[in-house]
């Protein structure tokens, strides 16, 4: 209880004091992750640079090896035997074929001698194939019939073909094959003879595990050409499904980098690759476990990871008490600003202390207050305006009318038509006194309609032939309903004044009121020269400029305010077909309430 009567004791900058001292704790909690991250970042790019050269000199380790033996090749064709072979191959000259079949044989000799990974020789010829006779060649297998001719002539370069079986000499192994078009002593002529070296795949693949290391880093080899085809068979890659090496092959063809991580057997791993210089394609692959590649950086992150983590407890709990006695007062606050948003106004902030906190308390007490006076004005202020403008509506009378009203009245007087000058007197009352209702400013529906009809009774004997009109009433409507006064006689008025303007004769007026769910329709329709809708809407919204439209805004404006968003005034209309504007507005039971 001292603790939290000092701690509320203190300026609310002490407080904020107090939790910098514990963020700068928290703070070197951060430093010690990021100092951990970065190094762990270097350690990383370094395996993963280590990885990828590991890669990369095998990669060239193989590319040489298989680029001495196409040197080879390329020197072979230099030799004498050769030439003079070549030479008979030109003129077709079949005479001497056992005696460059034996002047070869010293030749690869010589080659097989230098090089072991040379398994077998063949320089098919169209006079005859020549081989090393220390291998017995298939006589029932011309390479003129085989794949590697068909492939040959499309090539049209040196090529290497991936492991496939020899089908040239009696071994039968997975050998993977260098072929090769030599070029002869008259330019372009085609001497279809071509040089067949076969490579043991065995061989190869030792070549390959000299460099690799399965112990402590875990990689494996990959071997295989652009479409996934195996250039030697290495356990990694045929150990993996057809599914796996399919998307495999897509993250492959989409990734130009070094190395990049894929998922396998469900733990993710690093690919390292490298592109072959010989080879269709040939692309040399190093995988290996990302977890047991960092292994050691692994063990460190989990050893930072467990001070943090308990350092990370502790400042929690700390912090979590300190949070709560800062923040309380605020939140008490924010609790009271809420109830102010559900329009509340009657809450206020209570303190014991007088710290900066409580003294924008007491403030925001002050404009509540402020507030509440100024909505009660407000709100008297709104009041009156109704009053105001429900009695400038009523004193609205447009002189014109009442001067057309009596003009009329003493023209049929002195033409001796009594009848029509008492109608028009009574109307004329009648439609006085329900205008006024005693200050009221809701009335009966029925009431408001008997409004319309006086003025519409008046205007017909001032206009004889101007217009007629149709009242229609739906069997669902409740003529003791409450409505807003004065909103059906402005709108007729307005198809008479405005939409029947330029006419002499056959005006129309409809007048439509149903019932519709929980609303009551009014609709006013005209047959006269139209309106200009978007016009009308603007004069609507804005200030008055003249009377024009004048009738609508008054009207859009007091369902505004009686009504709220309950009501609302739609217009419809096009040029020269007249006009309709309808009024929707709650059903309220009851009439001539007042203000």
């Amino acid at each position: 209880m001292r603790m939290k009567t000092w701690f509320y004791g203190l300026s609310f900058r002490s407080r904020i004091w107090l939790a910098i001292v514990l963020l700068i704790t928290l703070a070197v909690s951060a430093n010690g992750t990021i100092s951990y991250f970065i190094a762990a970042k270097v350690v990383q790019k370094n395996a993963f640079r280590l990885s990828e050269d590991t890669i990369n000199k095998t990669a060239q380790v193989v590319d040489q090896r298989l680029r001495n033996i196409t040197v080879s090749m390329m020197s072979l064709t230099m030799s004498d035997p050769f030439k003079e072979m070549m030479d008979d191959v030109a003129s077709a000259n079949t005479s001497r074929y056992y005696q460059h079949l034996t002047l070869l044989q010293k030749v690869f000799s010589q080659f097989s001698f230098y090089d072991s990974y040379i398994q077998s020789i063949l320089i098919a010829t169209p006079i005859g194939d020549f081989y090393p006779t220390t291998s017995i060649r298939l006589t029932n297998h011309s390479f003129y019939d085989s794949d590697l001719y068909r492939q040959a002539k499309i090539e049209k370069r040196p090529f290497w073909v991936p492991r496939h079986e020899d089908a040239f000499f009696s071994n039968r192994e997975q050998v993977i094959s260098l072929v090769l078009s030599p070029i002869g002593e008259i330019p372009n002529q085609d001497y279809n003879v071509y040089i067949i070296v076969n490579v043991k795949e065995n061989d190869l693949l030792r070549l390959i595990a000299d460099n690799q290391d399965t112990t402590e880093t875990g990689l494996n080899y990959m071997f295989i050409n652009e479409k996934g085809q195996e250039i030697v068979r290495l356990p990694f890659y045929a150990a993996t499904d057809a599914k796996w090496r399919s998307s495999f092959l897509e993250r492959l063809y989409r990734d130009t980098t070094g190395y990049f991580f894929y998922p396998l057997n469900g733990n993710e791993s690093l690919i390292n690759y490298a592109r072959m210089e010989v080879g269709e394609e040939w692309i040399l692959l190093g995988v290996q476990s990302k977890e047991r590649l960092l292994a050691q950086v692994n063990g460190i992150k989990r050893s930072t990871l467990y001070a943090l983590f308990g350092c990370l407890l502790l400042s929690l709990f700390i912090s979590n008490g300190l949070t709560r006695l800062l923040l309380k007062p605020l939140y008490k606050l924010q609790e009271l600003m809420k109830r102010v948003e559900y329009n509340d106004l009657n809450v206020r902030y209570a303190s014991h202390y007088r710290d900066e906190v409580a003294q924008v308390g007491f403030r925001f007490n002050r404009m509540l207050d402020e507030i509440k006076r100024l909505i009660q004005d407000v709100t008297d202020g709104e009041r009156e305006k109704r009053k105001a403008e429900i009695k400038a509506l009523t004193a609205q009378m447009d002189p014109h009318f009442l001067y057309n009203t009596l003009n009329t009245i003493y023209c049929k007087s002195e033409l001796g038509a009594n009848d029509d000058v008492n109608d028009m007197i009574l109307s004329l009352s009648h439609m006085f006194q329900l205008g006024l209702s005693s200050g009221r400013d809701w009335v009966t529906l029925e009431d408001e309609i008997t409004h319309m009809k006086m003025y519409l009774a008046i205007q017909q004997k001032c206009y004889d032939t101007l217009f007629d009109y149709r009242l229609e009433i739906g069997s669902g409507v409740n003529l003791s309903s409450s409505v807003l006064k004065i909103l059906l006689q402005p709108l007729v008025e307005n198809a008479i004044v405005h939409g029947f303007q330029n006419i002499e004769y056959g005006g129309h007026i409809d007048i439509a009121i149903h019932a519709e769910a929980a609303q009551l329709v009014l609709s006013v329709k005209d047959n006269g020269c139209g309106m200009n809708i978007e016009e009308v809407y603007r004069n609507m919204h804005h200030a008055a400029t003249s009377k024009k439209g004048y009738a609508l805004r008054n009207i859009a404006h007091r369902l505004q305010l009686y009504y709220g968003e309950q009501a609302r005034m739609d217009l419809y209309s096009e040029p020269g077909r007249g006009a309709e504007v309808v009024l929707r507005l709650p059903v309220t039971e009851g009439g001539g309430e007042s203000d």
